[in-house]
């Protein structure tokens, strides 16, 4: 079994993600037909996908700046 892609965590995974660690959708930069092969995969154990989702979460509904140039999880 994978080992959790969180930085500085040794636990074994438990959920495949498309989110990156930093709370992105990575493209694979591979010609892709289908979203399942359009982004990469992440592994997280649980404890760290739930404080990924609350980070990516916050970050969508602050009413900060929009300026970024990455999409947010809700647009794809």
């Amino acid at each position: 079994m994978p080992v959790c892609d969180f930085e500085d965590c040794e636990s074994k995974s438990a959920i495949v993600s498309r989110l990156s660690p930093e709370g992105y959708l990575v493209s694979s930069g591979n010609k892709a037909y289908s979203f399942r092969e359009a982004y990469e995969r992440f592994n997280y154990c649980k404890k760290c996908h739930d404080l990924l989702m609350v980070e990516v979460w916050t970050r969508v509904r602050s009413s900060g700046t929009k300026n970024d140039d990455h999409v947010a999880p809700t647009a794809v």
